[in-house]
């Protein structure tokens, strides 16, 4: 009678323990000027960057290296530029943006500030809706696009967004290959050319 007083004993703490997890509050992401820093301090993958706020950066490159897609871990960040990024933020943030959250930075070498952000209405200093083109993305990549992932093409090169990455000020400066400064040389004439008059 003891032993099965004893087993019940277990078993009812084993339950409990599982429930108490079951019930534990989800991880929350709180994203400041200071979560964002030099680019190349990230970990790159395919052309772009990611880490992760909450330390498993190794669980959200996984997922940025799979083939078939995956859904992020929270706390993940993900950048093809210095100026803009997207954080995975906890269930429940945002259902439209599969709790996406965007930012566009002003970078400079002191560090980052948040100038904009938001989730379905955020839009970029191109006039560009960070949501309505990442919503394209094939669902099994998780809102993030690539050549490949279903999105329209944006009218950056891949010289281009290395060039730009190399020249966050935030960074150590380095000197930039030939074909990155032509590619930025062709970048500020594609601006110019967009600005409003």
């Amino acid at each position: 009678m003891k032993k099965l007083i004893a087993i019940a004993a277990l078993v009812a703490s084993a339950i409990a323990g599982a429930v108490a997890i079951a019930q534990a509050p989800a991880k929350t992401v709180t994203v400041t000027d200071a979560s964002f820093t030099c680019i190349r301090d990230m970990t790159p993958v395919r052309g772009f960057y990611v880490s992760n706020l909450l330390g498993d950066t190794e669980a959200t490159v996984k997922v940025a290296n799979s083939a078939t897609g995956g859904v992020y871990p929270v706390g993940s960040v993900v950048q093809l530029v210095p100026t803009e990024a997207m954080v995975k933020r906890e269930p429940g943030f945002n259902a439209a943006t599969k709790d996406w959250e965007f930012f566009e930075l002003k970078v400079a070498p002191g560090g980052a500030k948040i100038n904009v952000r938001g989730t379905t209405e955020t839009v970029n200093r191109f006039k560009g809706n960070c949501f309505s083109c990442h919503v394209q993305a094939k669902a099994e990549f998780d809102l993030i696009c690539e050549q490949t992932h279903g999105c329209a093409p944006i009218p950056i090169t891949p010289v281009m967004a290395k060039a730009i990455q190399n020249t966050d000020p935030r960074c150590k400066p380095m000197e930039l290959p030939p074909e990155q400064q032509a590619a930025l040389k062709q970048l500020a004439a594609f601006t110019a050319a967009a600005a409003p008059k």
